[in-house]
């Protein structure tokens, strides 16, 4: 996992500006990364990604071998909540629908940032949970000129959660265990954006930090 090297005060930056976003679970790293990118950026989605893949006819199929036409709605999609029955009570499971939807996602999102590149896209946010963690598997980090660090604190990612999500109490601390640390994370950004108060205040920690960037600020909030 490389940090991208730091730029010179005054270097010329690219014609396509790469950023990636860091941060804890519930931390509103979306929103960040579509504020990062403005009207004009493009934001590639990891999450959107991987609901793309469940629902691609290959992986139905694969399913379907595995669980049973059961496992799938009224509508012939997969059931995300029998499904997350099923994979999160065994480790083994999750490994195997990891397997199914990872390489999908690596490969969507690759393209989708070469095509951009290709385009002239001015700014694209790559909002990938796990950025560092996976990066031996799918080579971001080295395609980002910027890491942008979601600062919030742990009491309100777990209020967030548990009012956004439905999840217990602690539920973030678990899953967080197994990532890699967030002062680690936060230590590897080049910016940290503060996300604890309203939208507005968000997007002006955004311009901000694009500032600090050298980055054009996105428009004013209507």
């Amino acid at each position: 996992m490389t940090r991208p090297p730091d730029r010179a005060p005054h270097a010329a930056l690219p014609a396509t500006v790469v950023l990636g976003v860091l941060g804890g679970i519930a931390a509103g790293k979306s929103a960040v990364a579509r504020l990062l990118a403005g009207p004009d950026g493009l934001v590639l989605s990891a999450d959107a990604a991987a609901h793309e893949a469940l629902e691609s006819p290959e992986v139905v199929a694969l399913l379907v071998d595995a669980y049973g036409p059961g496992i799938l709605d009224a509508r012939g999609r997969p059931d995300r909540a029998a499904l997350g029955r099923r994979v999160f009570a065994a480790p083994t499971e999750r490994a195997r629908l990891e397997g199914w939807i990872h390489p999908r996602v690596r490969e969507k999102i690759r393209a989708d940032l070469a095509r951009a590149r290709a385009a002239g896209v001015p700014r694209i946010v790559l909002d990938v949970p796990l950025l560092l963690e996976n990066d031996e598997h799918h080579g971001l980090v080295r395609q980002c000129d910027h890491l942008v660090f979601v600062e919030v604190s742990a009491e309100e990612r777990e209020r967030r959660a548990r009012a956004l999500r439905g999840w217990e109490t602690g539920e973030v601390t678990r899953r967080e265990a197994a990532q890699l640390p967030l002062p680690e994370k936060k230590m590897r950004a080049h910016v940290v954006v503060r996300n604890e108060g309203s939208l507005a205040d968000l997007a002006r920690a955004v311009n901000n930090a694009l500032a600090e960037l050298g980055l054009a600020p996105g428009p004013p909030l209507s």
